[in-house]
């Protein structure tokens, strides 16, 4: 009974030893292409949420990396940013655009997420990131739900996915205010 213990025990060791090792040297490998990918998703994303962006200047503010559009000329056409916050499932990252006079946002997109298939993970879907682009964010962004927003700081919530809609527009509310609060600071803006 006890040499058919040891054998299950040994077995299973070195199934597991092994199985680590190549998951070890998978990730090992995998890693820079991923790494590679997202700051590409990334680079693609601040396009997005400032539309008439054609090159950008990345600058550091307090800790806080921010994308400075630039158009044609050379001129600030708005600023981007990582926004991010709980969701209901977990973390949600987003890009965000705001618009140089920092007075509405220009557009949002979602970077990543883990929210429910089918209800939450709908906030990664096109109809309701469009609510963003020259949405008002003071007092803060607020959302409605079973009816149309009326307000110039409301966007609809996703039918059966208020927590991921609520995550949303807290994060972004709370960072969109951090940022508008460093670019005045240093005088960006008018």
């Amino acid at each position: 009974m006890n040499n058919k213990i040891l054998k299950m025990v040994i077995v299973l060791t070195v199934t597991g030893i092994f199985s680590g090792g190549i998951l070890a040297t998978v990730y090992r490998v995998a890693e820079p292409r991923i790494e590679e990918n997202r700051l590409k998703e990334l680079k693609e994303a601040i396009f997005i949420v400032l539309p008439d962006t054609v090159d950008y200047k990345e600058i550091e503010r307090n800790g806080t990396v921010l994308y400075m559009g630039l158009d044609k000329e050379g001129n600030t056409t708005g600023y981007a940013f990582v926004s991010e916050g709980p969701g209901f499932q977990g973390k949600i990252r987003m890009m965000v655009g705001l618009n140089k006079d920092l007075k509405h946002l220009t557009g949002m997109k979602v970077l990543e997420q883990v929210e429910t298939p089918g209800l939450g993970n709908r906030i990664a879907e096109e109809d309701f990131q469009n609510q963003f682009k020259g949405l008002q964010f003071e007092p803060e962004i607020e959302y409605v739900k079973n009816k149309k927003p009326e307000k110039p700081n409301e966007i609809q919530a996703i039918t059966g996915a208020t927590i991921s809609s609520r995550a949303v527009a807290r994060a972004i509310t709370k960072d969109v205010k951090r940022v508008v609060k460093i670019l005045k600071e240093e005088g960006s803006g008018s």
